[in-house]
């Protein structure tokens, strides 16, 4: 099994006490916070201060019954922003990797995966023309087990 498996109970030695990692969950698969679980968001790196922020993945595909709202979501991975102010992300468990604009938080794309991109995506261009990957797959974060791997490539529209 590939990837870093959720760890178990761990005991501390010669007490009676142990200590489980991971996030504290309802019995419905909802953190036991308040929404919005997950953002993202876009700071002013002269000024620091937030330009927008926005709740980031979904539940659904986690949950026993589908949640339609945008709540946010557990995340890992980061995002990648091109030249032209486009914020490519995947990174969450929800298996949709999305564009953004860097100026508003506006969703400009979302693509739903094989299955979740948890890696920082990258960028390359051949014979003038931009594309981004995302490696997805491939770990058994997220009840994920018995996924493929995947290597996504989307070209950029041409100017």
């Amino acid at each position: 099994e590939a990837g870093a498996p959720m760890q178990g109970p761990g005991y501390l030695g010669d007490t009676p006490y142990g200590v489980k990692q991971g996030p504290l969950m309802s019995p419905s698969f909802t953190p036991c916070t308040a929404p919005p679980w997950n953002m993202l968001v876009a700071i002013d790196m002269v000024s620091g201060e937030i330009r927008w922020k926005i709740p980031f993945g979904r539940l659904d595909k986690l949950m026993p019954f589908p949640i339609p709202l945008n709540l946010g979501g557990p995340s890992a991975g980061g995002p990648i922003v091109t030249g032209s102010g486009l914020v490519f992300i995947g990174a969450t468990s929800d298996n949709r990797v999305h564009a953004y604009d860097i100026e508003t938080g506006e969703e400009l794309w979302e693509m739903r995966a094989p299955t979740s991109a948890m890696a920082t995506p990258m960028t390359y261009e051949v014979d003038g023309r931009q594309y981004v990957v995302f490696a997805a797959g491939g770990h058994s974060w997220y009840d994920a087990k018995g996924v493929d791997d995947y290597v996504l490539a989307y070209a950029l529209p041409v100017k």
